[in-house]
């Protein structure tokens, strides 16, 4: 058995390297090709059914995923940059979030409040790679593609802190909001605090002991873990603990790595992110059919159409969000005014426009329990997982697709 669980993992490793080639060779986005490959692989005869508990989700990607970018991000352009940033990585997802939440209500029969904060928080986070990759053939202003990064980062630790309440919500039936907004905050703060006090214990343990590059490496490897799990036995975030850590030790990291662990732990890192990417899409194309034939209550039409509507919902609250939060401070603050140079109408449209979903949306979908505690069903989730998929696909093929070179012609 543990035999053939061994050789069915190879060999989906194997499908991501040769998906991944033949996306580059036609043209297609790694994502889209490897979800692609997985529905293709899901309908050969005699393919076993690949089903992975939805509480190792988690574990097993977020906390690395998190902490990689968490590593390759500047602190001071994070900084510099911070307004922007926070309005962006938790205004902006909390406001898609609660909008998401109260228009599936309305839209889905059967949806409650809870159920639509749960796909809100789910489909909230834009992802930075997703988006340098449709505009790499645009030459980006470095500051924009710093605000993209440092956004990515945050939304997608508020995100999933959104997702934690919602899903506590569903499967306790009780949603009190001035009680959760206080829940927010505190484990929110917590886990910044526990992800900052492990980092400074890694950090003296790689100055202080005699470490090599291997160690240093495995250390770094084992860091996003301790602080996830550490942050979750005390019931606080876990994604937060590991993104505050991971930016703690990444902007000190000239103090205890050396060249050589730097360049080996890159290298390691670049692979290990591949991977994880690749697995998480290729899962939902191998259970994309059993998604499909589990939404009993909806046909395929409806669902391709709650997620383009969402879409569509998802597009239109970032591009009326990006303008009020770039210029109202500025008219509310003198200080403002003074110190920062009136923003690029360009650069502002193209921030709103990059809001691409991708990797981190993907996976929190598949965290979703299958079960209620009762024993039931959990209400939905196929159709969640669906709906988030069809997201990730619209909001990339609908900038994909414009004319060649747009909105390059605004830079």
């Amino acid at each position: 058995m543990l035999h053939q669980e061994l050789l069915v993992l190879l060999a989906l490793l194997f499908f991501i390297f040769l998906l991944v080639m033949v996306g580059k060779k036609v043209k297609v986005s790694a994502p889209i090709a490897l979800v692609t490959g997985g529905l293709l692989i899901s309908l050969v005869p005699g393919m076993p059914t690949i089903i992975i508990d939805p509480e190792l989700i988690f574990l097993i990607f977020l906390p690395p995923l998190l902490y990689a970018a968490a590593w390759n991000t500047s602190w001071n352009d994070f900084w510099k940059w911070r307004r922007a940033i926070s309005l962006l990585g938790f205004g902006l997802v909390i406001f898609n979030a609660l909008i998401v939440a109260f228009v599936s209500v309305m839209l889905i029969p059967g949806f409650n409040l809870a159920l639509g904060l749960l796909l809100g928080g789910i489909i909230s986070p834009p992802d930075a790679v997703a988006a340098t990759s449709v505009l790499k053939e645009v030459k980006i202003p470095k500051r924009l593609v710093s605000i993209l990064e440092g956004e990515s980062l945050i939304n997608d630790a508020s995100s999933l802190v959104i997702v934690r309440f919602a899903l506590m919500a569903v499967l306790t039936g009780k949603f009190v909001f001035a009680a959760a907004a206080g829940s927010f905050i505190m484990v929110t703060v917590m886990g910044i605090l526990i992800g900052i006090l492990i980092a400074v214990i890694l950090f003296y343990v790689h100055r202080i002991l005699p470490t090599s590059a291997d160690i240093d490496t495995a250390l770094t490897l084992m860091a996003p873990y301790i602080m996830y799990l550490t942050a979750e036995e005390l019931h606080f975030s876990g994604v937060m603990a590991v993104v505050s850590g991971g930016l703690f030790l990444s902007y000190r990291s000239h103090l205890f790595l050396t060249h050589r662990s730097r360049v080996q732990g890159a290298g390691t890192w670049s692979t290990i992110v591949f991977l994880l990417n690749g697995l998480v899409f290729i899962l939902i194309g191998l259970q994309l059919p059993s998604i499909v034939s589990g939404m009993k209550n909806y046909s395929l039409v409806q669902a391709i159409t709650y997620g383009i509507i969402i879409s569509l919902l998802c597009m239109a609250i970032r591009m009326c969000w990006i303008y009020p939060a770039t210029y109202l401070p500025r008219f509310l603050f003198k200080s403002i005014r003074e110190k920062e140079p009136v923003p690029d109408k360009k650069a502002v449209f193209l921030i709103g426009w990059a809001g691409m979903r991708g990797v981190v949306t993907m996976a929190a979908a598949l965290n979703i329990p299958l079960l209620m505690p009762g024993g039931s069903s959990f209400p939905h989730r196929n159709l969640i997982l669906f709906i988030s998929f069809i997201v990730i696909l619209f909001l990339y093929y609908s900038r994909v697709l414009h004319c060649p070179g747009w909105p390059g012609h605004l830079i």
